[in-house]
């Protein structure tokens, strides 16, 4: 067994799975989940389609409420790809053929997953990039920061439940890949710890990264294969 299989050792379509079921906790959990990670990256495309913030927000939480009323999901099956890749093919063509903007279905009427205020998506929308960036290429840049910040959120939960509260704060721009002189001996005064100590604690904070964020990644594709690939295109897309 290779290194992917032991990380992966059965075909990965869980959340997807799981949301497309009915009237279960664990479904609507994992409805929620993938809601809230994709509301919005789907919001930046719609937006960057030229509506308004206020039709934006309409026309997101209708792609929703229409995925959900039809049960798009249900017709998920293992082998059909990335999840990504499915969801813009399916907000365009909802955009394209099945809302009259003038038929929109505002905010509260139908099934709500999550507070659409907690996504507070204009004030977050102002520090996206300039107007040449293309609604499909700031889609995957959205998708990829929001999968980086659900991974860096699991994994500061996971290493304050375990380690000094405070430190992962100090370590956790170690993750950068860009990441100058390592300023050990700073920490070190800061915290009490030894090099040796925090040196041992940032090999584990990286190692367990990359490992959520190829369980992130593994819950959307279809195919264990495919994490690699979609690791590669996520950076490529961060680095844009």
């Amino acid at each position: 067994m290779d290194q992917q299989d032991a990380w992966f050792p059965t075909t990965r379509w869980s959340v997807i799975t799981l949301a497309a079921e009915h009237s279960t906790p664990e479904s609507t959990a994992a409805l929620e989940q993938l809601c809230r990670t994709y509301w919005y990256p789907l919001y930046v495309y719609i937006r960057r389609r030229g509506n308004s913030p206020a039709d934006a927000e309409d026309l997101t939480q209708g792609f929703f409420e229409r995925l959900l009323a039809k049960d798009y999901l249900g017709d998920l099956t293992v082998g059909m790809g990335r999840f990504r890749s499915f969801l813009l093919a399916a907000v365009k063509h909802f955009l394209a053929n099945e809302w009259d903007r003038a038929q929109t279905q505002k905010r509260g009427g139908g099934r709500v997953i999550f507070s659409i205020e907690e996504q507070d998506p204009e004030e977050r929308y102002h520090f996206e990039p300039a107007d040449d960036v293309t609604p499909e290429a700031i889609f995957e840049q959205r998708w990829a920061l929001t999968v980086l910040e659900r991974v860096l959120a699991r994994l500061r939960e996971e290493f304050m439940a375990s380690e000094k509260p405070g430190l992962f704060e100090e370590l956790k721009c170690f993750l950068a890949a860009d990441q100058a002189a390592s300023p050990y001996a700073q920490i070190s005064e800061r915290t009490g710890l030894k090099e040796g100590t925090l040196k041992v604690a940032v090999h584990r904070l990286r190692r367990r990264y990359a490992e959520l964020l190829r369980a992130e990644i593994a819950d959307t594709v279809s195919d264990p294969r495919e994490v690699e690939d979609e690791v590669r295109h996520l950076i490529a897309a961060v680095s844009r």
